[in-house]
């Protein structure tokens, strides 16, 4: 892995939960891995009052409880001189430039949406625009055209090819793995198509609700939160065909073409859900409207699940079925891919009618890996069918844990590597997709926290069910 060239980074919001939990110790990391550049400080700032010191010690406490490999304090010494603090009071641009010493600096926006424009201008002002690259965390917008005005913005200060905007789902390793499990196999990319698949489902379940962050989750719900950005993204990753090469702008341009194919989404496709009082293993969890900053009459979905089309030549005429949710049964995120059934049975009688047809199963988390079902004869002298798996397992296979998606993206944004960022298009493609439920959203349907959503989700579904999620807690 390659060392980063010479650059400071900045990070707004550096005492925030986002820097807390991910970044800093995920800059922790590759401090300890060698991969932070050469030279280049780590400059936090915030409206909390802090000076050097107690930037460290913050950093300290957030590395000792996150770290990935746990704290070890002499590296965490090397990668503490790096640190440094500006208080973020009161136009913070001039403060900043005298600790810069650097003519190339990434900016990290860890802040909501709303301050980016104020905080711009600041750096731009303050000369600190020039040779500086940009990070911004999602939601990109809250709807087509807030999503342009927000680009049209960035690019006033910033260049598009100095921008990268993250989405952690594409640092994961499957979701990686997913682009050579499908090119660097000749068996699987056969079988990638419609000929073979007759449906796709694709999930990201929570088995925690909102918690505290009731007043924030108000202005976002599932739909802005998840829906638009992550799944959108594993689906543009599971449609794309092959590019043209691994470029960076190879690779973002064949995802572009599947969510220019993506059929403008109608509401009657999709259901909104929107938990209540119930119990997540075996803990009693309250309702969403029952959490501080929650309006008693809600409208905020903390549930979605939508059908859609990709009019290409690859997938034309296979529904894809996307939900994501708070408080359900379990926590999962997985790409499933059911295979259409066999044109003839042979073995009537023996039980094969009632197994599920072949599918292939991408877990994105947790217990990363992919698997492929299919149907075998049990031992014995009677025909006798049952369902079976084959597992291939990362911790298994490679006796290591994958590495946290933010240090994988972050070391890509310091080296100047967009593969795993999204563009601009890309952003706006995905709101046009889902403007027409922005601007007739369905009815709220409630459901009871650690069930599987809302019974109306089972309707989308032409032929089938949704795979369960409570089948993986029995497993």
């Amino acid at each position: 892995m390659r060392v980063p060239p010479d650059q400071d980074l900045v990070v707004f919001g550096a005492t925030g939960d986002l820097a807390r939990r991910k970044l800093l110790p995920a800059l922790y990391e590759l401090s300890r891995q060698g991969l932070l550049p050469r030279r280049g400080d780590v400059v936090g700032t915030a409206t909390r009052e802090l000076d050097d010191d107690g930037f460290r010690a913050f950093a300290h406490d957030a590395v000792e409880e996150f770290a990935r490999t746990g704290l070890d304090e002499p590296s965490f010494a090397t990668f503490a001189k790096r640190l440094r603090y500006v208080p973020a009071i009161s136009d913070p641009g001039p403060k900043l430039a005298k600790v810069l010493k650097l003519p190339h600096r990434i900016v990290y926006l860890a802040v909501p949406p709303s301050s980016f424009a104020p905080i711009l201008q600041e750096l731009k002002d303050a000369g600190l625009s020039r040779g500086a690259s940009l990070i911004i965390e999602k939601p990109f917008g809250h709807d087509l055209d807030s999503a342009r005005k927000l680009n049209q913005a960035l690019h006033r200060i910033v260049p598009e090819e100095r921008i990268y905007r993250i989405d952690h789902y594409l640092g994961k390793e499957t979701v990686q793995n997913l682009l050579v499990f499908r090119f660097g196999n000749t068996l699987v990319e056969r079988i990638w198509n419609r000929d073979v698949v007759s449906h796709v489902q694709l999930t990201v379940a929570e088995d925690i609700g909102v918690e505290n962050r009731g007043h924030l989750y108000e202005e976002t719900g599932a739909l802005k939160d998840i829906m638009q950005n992550h799944l959108f993204q594993l689906l543009a990753l599971t449609c794309m065909s092959p590019p043209s090469s691994f470029d960076p702008e190879a690779l973002r341009d064949e995802k572009v073409k599947v969510l220019q194919s993506i059929r403008p989404v109608a509401p009657t496709d999709v259901v909104r859900g929107q938990y209540t009082r119930g119990s997540v293993n075996g803990k009693l969890m309250p309702g969403y409207r029952e959490l501080d900053g929650v309006s008693p009459d809600s409208n905020t979905e903390t549930y979605i699940a939508l059908r859609l089309a990709v009019d290409s030549w690859e997938w034309a005429g296979v529904p894809f079925y996307l939900r994501c949710g708070k408080a359900l049964v379990t926590r999962r995120t997985e790409i499933m891919l059911f295979c259409r059934d066999v044109p003839l049975h042979l073995f009537e009688g023996t039980g094969i009618e009632a197994l599920q047809p072949n599918r292939v199963t991408i877990r994105i988390q947790p217990d990363e890996g992919i698997s492929f079902s299919f149907v075998a004869k049990e031992p014995g002298p009677v025909v006798r069918e049952q369902g079976v798996r084959m597992d291939f397992s990362y911790g298994k296979s490679f006796k290591t844990e994958p590495a946290e998606a933010y240090e994988r993206l972050l070391h890509d944004a310091l080296l100047g590597d967009h593969t795993l960022f999204i563009r601009q298009d890309e952003t706006e493609c995905a709101w046009a997709a889902l403007q027409p439920v922005l601007d007739s959203m369905p009815p709220i349907r409630l459901y009871p926290a650690g069930s599987e959503g809302p019974a109306e989700a089972q309707n989308l579904i032409e032929s089938g069910a949704w795979h369960s999620l409570a089948h993986h807690v029995q497993d």
